[in-house]
């Protein structure tokens, strides 16, 4: 015969529910202003907010050939795409 542990009763208590939310943008000042919003809403429903908590940024590099054939001299183009990001909790 196996032993059981009764269970135990807690009780009914308030059900809390976290939320995090992650921003991404290639533009900085939309990014803090959609956090900033996004915060102040939060705060005016009395809610706890922790954050924008701000993650590394992503660096995407591509070079390429400035001539569209092989010919000229070998001059190259570097762009660069940066991918900020935020965490709200």
């Amino acid at each position: 015969m196996s032993f059981q542990k009764p269970e135990k009763d807690f009780g009914e208590g308030p059900k809390i529910h976290k939320i995090r939310i992650t921003l991404t943008s290639r533009k900085v000042a939309s990014l803090e202003k959609v956090c900033q919003e996004l915060i102040d809403r939060a705060r005016s429903k009395s809610l706890n907010v922790k954050g924008p908590v701000r993650l590394p940024t992503k660096t995407l590099k591509i070079s390429t050939r400035k001539t569209p054939n092989g010919e000229g001299s070998k001059t190259w183009d570097m762009f660069e795409m940066r991918i900020h990001k935020r965490l709200i909790e």
